[in-house]
């Protein structure tokens, strides 16, 4: 364990179902705010964020134009995910080495180059599949750095005692992007193309560069980083292995994001091949998802801690809506479980991110973020393809269904495992007249079944 400044955030090992962090006076939903690095990041990211959900509408809209193929869709999910799949743990090594401003800077201007390549070959009429192919491959490369070094600058900038709060408000700026984005990307390309969209993306990247600068650096939390050495990477896949608590969410994570998170794949064959509307129904389906999500952020945000049983609870919730919403026979019924399957898919990646970044030493939080982000990411280069082969050969609502399936029964494996290794068991009650399930150690079950 680090020694360093912020090592005292760092929990021992816990049961499933307690918190990984010791409890701390309860703050509002937006309190992390207050600091002014962290503000200035907020704002840049949500312009950033717009951009981004916006060429994410876009990309997949053109290829899916460009070849009429869901596979072709796919694999352009998978491209951008393949290099954090192949690459991530190296880039969680560097990001524990290096300081966490200085490497943003530089993949956030390789993102922004990247968006405005692509807008030039597709205004000038020029675009091709493999150019979108190349684009989405080049992101995932600067993503490799860039993902694991904003999840944990945000340590940096607002302290242990913020962290909490700062990472749901990030999840929370990311949906409220995803309301705007797909709605403007909507009408911008039924309107002008969808080249204007990737040069929106590329200029977004302009402020979130300027809140990087503006930033106090006598105002960061000073965090300990790891010297050059050998054997790092291999030092962060012992930690890891070390703490259950750490691999069973990662494991489920794992799950959920490779077979259930392949919504480019279901939403744009949705969109075309069952109820046959165009990018604004594709657009609507984005949307209200992201209302979903966004509900589902700011609820993690006024949460104290992330518990184990809301990631469990909350994947079988996703899983099951998803299976719902693959049987759904009218556009509209299917538009509104957008909303819910949003909401516990947010839950999933909020309670997630949270419990293992607070359950981490400061000091191996980039490696340990780099396996995170990499199993959450880089699942989609296995997902996307298998889900869109699925989608072609035996229709969407197939794909989408096995997908729920899955997901839903990953968490309800690694639930009875957690429980299992915690020597918990299932408690079902009543409290002031609500039902109330939790998980207690079998000593208590047993004392309340004596009791009774």
């Amino acid at each position: 364990m680090s020694t360093g400044p912020g090592a005292d955030s760092a929990p021992a090992p816990t049961t499933p179902d307690t918190p990984p962090a010791p409890r701390t006076r309860k703050s509002s939903m937006f309190s992390s705010l207050k600091v002014r690095n962290y503000r200035l990041f907020f704002v840049g990211q949500v312009v950033s964020n717009i951009g981004t959900w916006m060429q994410r509408i876009a990309q997949d809209w053109l290829v899916l134009s460009l070849t009429g193929s869901a596979t072709a869709v796919g694999v352009t999910t998978a491209l951008q995910f393949l290099p954090m799949l192949l690459f991530g743990l190296y880039g969680g090594v560097l990001v524990d080495r290096l300081p966490k401003r200085r490497a943003l800077l530089f993949t956030q201007s390789a993102m922004g180059a990247t968006g405005i390549a692509l807008a030039v070959l597709t205004l000038t009429g020029q675009v091709q599949v493999w150019h979108v192919y190349l684009a989405a491959f080049a992101v995932g490369l600067a993503t490799v750095v860039d993902n694991p070094a904003r999840q944990t600058f945000v340590s940096e900038m607002v302290g242990p005692d913020q962290l909490q709060n700062a990472v749901s408000m990030n999840s929370a700026n990311f949906q409220s992007a995803r309301l705007v984005g797909p709605a403007v990307a909507g009408v911008m390309i039924t309107g002008v193309g969808t080249g204007w969209a990737f040069l929106f993306n590329g200029l977004s990247f302009i402020a979130p560069l300027v809140g990087l600068m503006l930033m106090r650096s006598r105002e960061l939390h000073v965090v300990e980083r790891a010297p050059r050495g050998k054997g790092q990477l291999r030092e962060g896949l012992h930690y890891v292995a070390g703490r259950p608590d750490l691999i069973w969410t990662i494991v489920l994570v794992g799950f959920v994001s490779t077979f259930g998170f392949n919504f480019p794949v279901y939403l744009s064959a949705f969109a075309d091949d069952v109820f046959h509307a165009g990018a604004g129904s594709y657009s609507l389906f984005n949307t209200l998802m992201a209302v979903g999500s966004l509900v589902g952020a700011l609820l993690a945000a006024r949460r104290g801690t992330a518990k184990m049983r809301v990631l469990v609870v909350g994947a079988i919730a996703f899983g099951t809506l998803e299976m719902v919403a693959a049987i759904a026979p009218s556009l509209w019924l299917f538009a509104l479980l957008m909303v819910p399957i949003g909401m516990f898919g947010m839950t999933v990646n909020v309670t997630g991110n949270t419990s293992v970044q607070m359950g981490t030493d400061p000091a191996m939080r980039g490696r340990v973020m780099s396996l995170y982000m990499m199993v959450f990411m880089g699942g989609s280069p296995v997902g996307a393809p298998i889900a869109g082969w699925v989608t072609d050969a035996y229709g969407v609502r197939a794909g989408l269904a096995v997908g729920g399936a899955i997901a839903a029964a990953a968490a309800v494996t690694v639930g009875l495992v957690l429980a299992r290794v915690g020597n918990l068991r299932l408690s079902v009650g009543w409290n002031r007249g609500h039902p109330h399930v939790r998980f207690v150690p079998r000593e208590v079950q047993e004392q309340l079944a004596a009791a009774a």
